[in-house]
Formats: structure tokens, C-alpha cells, sequence
């Protein structure tokens, strides 16, 4: 993957934590915990469970890094489509890519096995149409099919807090999702795109 070939990253959040977000930034699991008003999660519990086992080669923990998405049309969000109306994609510009300290993973890095690679270099590991594929299923090859849906939930790994700088709009599923978000947070760029949230016309 080239860097050119990227226009943007993806953080799937539920839209009532975005006025938390647009004031804080986006912040790691860890520092997330020790907040007073801890917001809600649409992770799967189970995979937050593998995940906070896992330290990178920097001998950070994974929970201290913010994760982003190269492309919310994964499996996480295909897993959360019925909450569709509740959820946003926060759009983050790929100036992220140069923050000290960030890292690149070939696949969700709860995952078995993922790859760890500094920021930006790191992108040439990843293959753009294989990460950008619009399906995962490979049938007849179990296999083919694990290994795929790991590498669409690649991910790039932000130490601590990306700051509301970082935020250049977001996407929803549909009008209903689009007044939701407005009510809670007025000022944020709104663009319906039903397709990542696995709804066709996004009405």
C-alpha cells in the first residue's frame, strides 16, 4: 500500500461519546478507563479481553495506543450493522501516520500472529485491495476466509490520544443517524454513506 493510495482513517464510535470526543480527542483504552465518565464501548468484550494481554515490540501495552481503522466497512462493523443508527465513523486525517511512536499492523492485532511496523514505512506491508476488499469470504477455504477478515481490521496504532485536530468529519448510515448525531453534536461534518455501515442506500 502507498500512502497516497489512503485519503483517510476510520475510528467507529457510538455517537453519543462524539461530544466527548470533539472536546478530548480520541483516547487509548487505558487512559478511556481512568476517565470519570467513562463512555460507552461497542467493543466485544471478549476481544478487549485478548487484547489487553497483548505488548507491542515498542514493550508498550496495545491498550495504550488509539486504534484506527484503514476502512470501517470491516467485520467489526459488520458485527454492530443492527446498531447502525446509534453509530458514527469519525473521519481522521492520515497526518496521524506521522505522529512519533505510531504503528502499522497487517491485521487486528488482537488477531493471532499480527505484524507491528513503524508509521508511515509500515504501509508497504499491506496490500490496499486486499485491505479495501468489499468482501472477506473466501468460500470453500476456511483458511483464506480467517486470514482475510484479520488483515480487513488492520489497523494503525496511535500511542495515547489523537487530538480533535486530527478530525476531519464523519459518515453515518442514514438520515435517521445524521439527526442523532446533529442533536448531540452540532458543529461536526456529517456525511451519510450507508455502504460502510452495511445498509444499502443509506435512507
Amino acid at each position: 500500500m502507498q500512502r497516497d493510495e489512503l485519503t483517510e482513517l476510520h475510528y467507529i464510535v457510538p455517537i453519543e461519546n462524539v461530544p466527548s470526543i470533539l472536546a478530548r480527542g480520541l483516547l487509548s483504552h487505558r487512559r478511556v478507563d481512568n476517565l470519570p465518565d467513562k463512555p460507552r464501548s461497542v467493543a466485544m468484550p471478549e476481544m478487549q479481553d485478548r487484547r489487553q494481554n497483548v505488548r507491542l515490540p515498542t514493550g508498550r501495552h496495545l491498550h495504550e495506543y488509539v486504534n484506527l481503522y484503514f476502512h470501517a466497512r470491516n467485520p467489526m462493523m459488520y458485527k454492530r450493522k443492527d446498531l447502525h443508527q446509534e453509530l458514527c465513523v469519525i473521519r481522521i486525517s492520515t497526518d496521524v501516520l506521522d505522529i512519533p511512536g505510531t504503528i502499522i499492523t497487517d491485521r487486528n492485532a488482537g488477531a493471532a500472529y499480527p505484524r507491528f511496523y513503524r508509521s508511515p514505512v509500515g504501509l508497504v506491508y499491506l496490500d490496499h485491495d486486499t485491505v479495501f476488499a468489499e468482501d472477506w469470504r473466501h468460500p470453500g477455504d476456511k483458511r483464506a476466509y480467517w486470514n482475510h477478515k484479520a488483515i480487513k481490521c488492520a489497523e494503525v496504532l496511535v500511542p495515547d490520544r489523537v487530538g480533535p485536530e486530527y478530525i476531519e468529519g464523519t459518515y453515518v448510515s442514514c438520515k435517521q443517524a445524521k439527526a442523532n448525531l446533529l442533536h448531540v453534536a452540532g458543529q461536526v461534518v456529517v456525511d451519510i454513506n450507508g455502504h460502510i455501515f452495511f445498509q444499502s442506500g443509506g435512507r
